[in-house]
């Protein structure tokens, strides 16, 4: 859908939301949609994809472009989120640098500063996020920090969580789209297929109930998913490296997994708006992350 809506001014364009892993930029992206379209964890490098979510106002259509954290990657899967995330500089209308102001910038803050640097031609907004979090006396300091970083257009702190100032980060980021047209119906919040979504949602109550290295070795293939009567019935393969961490996910007479299960389920009958029958199995692949093959298998491709 290419239309413009009957408006004097009417400003559209594609918003890069870029920072280092566990800085809030999903749930900042999910608290403007409202919705739960890209999943949150306390754990980095929850975000692998980059992940559209369309916000329609009457005077402008914002398209976020969640991106997985930029880190220095230790694997294949690292080094396709970092590719990910830095492709959606170049292509984007407005790039939304997100940092964490209640501590100084880290080195990997100073590698998104250099991608911009490099190859960013859109007008640059730093949210300096988790304000909450910030003690008055480190205000000026840190927030001079992250202004001496990167050039950018504008900036505001904000608080993602508490939903302080993003109403104000929001104009700031209509004022400087371009003019253009509606490119999603107005009733769209994103281009993610539903299997997808899903999938994530799954892998997000997989981060919630597993520590250490176990979630990070996870991955999620829906197999089937298919309406029965009045119940969608999908199922799934939780994928991990070890079988050590299958018996983790399994848990002591399958009760992990189905604590996994139930709270995906619920998620994704909010989703859907149906009842959900969820199937889910435990595969292990081992070293899937560091084998080209198997990213592509799993849907970790460029």
């Amino acid at each position: 859908m290419n239309d413009r809506p009957s408006s004097i001014e009417y400003r559209s364009g594609f918003v890069a939301v870029i920072g280092k892993p566990n800085v809030g930029k999903s749930t900042l992206m999910n608290a403007y949609l409202g919705q739960k379209v890209s999943i949150v964890s306390e754990k980095p490098q929850t975000t692998r994809h980059r992940i559209r979510g369309i916000l329609t106002l009457p005077n402008a259509q914002i398209v976020f472009v969640d991106t997985p954290g930029i880190h220095e990657p230790k694997n294949k899967l690292g080094e396709f989120m970092v590719e990910t995330a830095s492709k959606a500089i170049p292509d984007a209308d407005v790039i939304l640098f997100v940092v964490d102001v209640s501590e100084m910038p880290t080195p990997e803050d100073e590698q998104i500063a250099g991608l911009i640097e490099r190859h960013g031609q859109a007008p640059v907004i730093l949210a300096l996020n988790k304000v909450d979090l910030l003690p008055p006396e480190r205000v000026k300091p840190n927030c001079d920090a992250y202004f001496n970083l990167v050039r950018h257009d504008d900036w505001m702190l904000i608080s993602s969580t508490r939903g302080d100032n993003l109403n104000k980060l929001l104009d700031l980021i209509i004022a400087h789209l371009p003019e253009g047209p509606r490119y999603y119906p107005e009733d769209q919040i994103t281009d993610q297929p539903v299997r997808f979504i899903a999938a994530e949602l799954i892998r997000e109550q997989v981060l919630c109930h597993t520590y250490q290295e176990v979630p990070h070795g996870v991955a999620v293939l829906v197999e089937e998913f298919e309406e029965r009567d009045s119940t969608t019935y999908i199922r799934a393969n939780i994928i991990v490296e070890k079988k050590s961490h299958k018996g983790i996910l399994i848990g002591k007479e399958g009760k992990m997994l189905k604590k996994i299960g139930q709270a995906a389920r619920e998620e994704i009958e909010r989703l859907l708006g149906t009842k959900v029958y969820l199937d889910l199995w435990v595969k292990v692949r081992k070293k899937w992350r560091k084998k080209e093959e198997e990213l592509r298998r799993l849907g970790y491709a460029l």
